[in-house]
């Protein structure tokens, strides 16, 4: 992988949900540096959120591990398109599913359209979320609340819900928490909740699922720079982000997808009900 940026990213901001052109500087997802050795060979994987950030690069990342992808998006359609491209050019299939995970009629069309097409699901990732910083609860409006667990929670169960009568032994679902299940931040408190519960729901999902042979995990990202920042921060924390961990720096999305590469693969066989932290140093409890 190509080192990591040491520049911190200056001041901006972006209209939700954020698009990629737009940032400064680019993030890395891999897109020149990952480099596969058939860990996802034959398999099928849905991502949620796979057009941009740790989302866009996982989908590199698996399509050149040997996986056929079904991406979700909201509406960035150059970016979904650019990160099919990708993935078509490692010589897998690429799904694009457009929709807001906050309708759940919507929500219940993904999982038949890419058995639909590929004929199963052996990963499911849920990465999708939807986040913004306020200093006050009297800021947070009650739709507001109401979308942030529709798409971080509600969507999550659907999803898992309906892929897993199409997974066989050896099936894997992934599932993206937070750093901030452990340590909330105050400006971020329906998400930091929202992430709190992911990490629970997947812990029981492991424990649920083991007798089938599906494997249930998480991964714990610290700052990421992606879209998502410029779109729901206000500038003056957008710049410097990701200074406070250990490292001193944001992560680039091309630094989450190994974690999640191992999640779903056969070498991960006995991994399950973990919750594994990519977080610059930064400890989760």
């Amino acid at each position: 992988m190509a080192e990591p940026r040491p520049e911190s990213q200056p001041a901006q901001q972006q209209e939700p949900p954020g698009v990629l052109g737009k940032m400064d500087p680019k993030p890395d997802h891999g897109e020149e540096s990952y480099r596969g050795s058939g860990k996802l060979t034959g398999k099928v994987a849905v991502i949620t959120g796979g057009d941009s950030g740790i989302g866009r690069a996982v989908a590199i990342a698996f399509a050149r591990e040997g996986a056929d992808v079904l991406i979700s998006y909201l509406n960035e359609h150059e970016d979904a398109k650019d990160t099919s491209k990708y993935v078509e050019e490692a010589g897998r299939r690429c799904l694009l599913v457009a929709g807001d995970l906050a309708d759940r009629a919507h929500v219940t069309t993904i999982i038949p359209r890419a058995v639909e097409v590929f004929g199963r699901v052996d990963v499911l990732v849920n990465n999708a979320a939807f986040q913004m910083s306020h200093p006050s609860l009297d800021e947070v409006a009650d739709e507001e609340w109401d979308h942030t667990l529709a798409v971080n929670l509600s969507a999550m169960f659907i999803l898992c819900k309906a892929a897993i009568p199409h997974m066989q032994p050896g099936a894997s679902i992934i599932n993206s928490s937070s750093v901030n299940s452990d340590m909330p931040s105050p400006d971020l408190a329906p998400y930091a909740m929202t992430k709190a519960g992911i990490a629970n729901f997947t812990a029981s999902l492991a424990q649920m699922l083991a007798e089938r042979g599906i494997r249930a995990n998480s991964v714990a990202p610290g700052p990421v720079w992606t879209p998502l920042i410029p779109a729901t921060m206000p500038p003056e924390k957008v710049e410097g982000f990701g200074e406070q961990v250990p490292m001193g720096r944001a992560a680039q999305p091309a630094e989450l997808a190994p974690a999640y590469v191992l999640l779903a693969s056969d070498e991960a066989s006995y991994i399950s009900g973990a919750r594994i932290a990519v977080t610059g140093g930064k400890p989760i409890l």
